[in-house]
């Protein structure tokens, strides 16, 4: 099993790929964060408290937003 910050790079890299296409896909960059984060005992916790934050920059399709989200999870 990976290392917590080492999981969490990943996940933010895989999340970061969908915001940084021609066309940003704000819903897949969220829900691909969130998916991964829920991969590793030690971040899964986080996506009931911060998802809906996640969620919000979703529903609005702000690619701004969803970049803050994603890389503002501490490694």
């Amino acid at each position: 099993m990976m290392a917590r910050a080492e999981h969490m790079r990943w996940c933010k890299r895989r999340a970061l790929e969908y915001l940084d296409q021609e066309v940003p896909d704000v819903a897949s960059a969220v829900a691909s964060m969130l998916s991964d984060l829920r991969k590793h005992p030690e971040t899964e916790g986080l996506t009931n408290a911060l998802g809906p934050l996640g969620l919000h920059s979703a529903m609005n399709n702000d690619s701004d937003a969803a970049r803050r989200f994603i890389e503002g999870f501490a490694e």
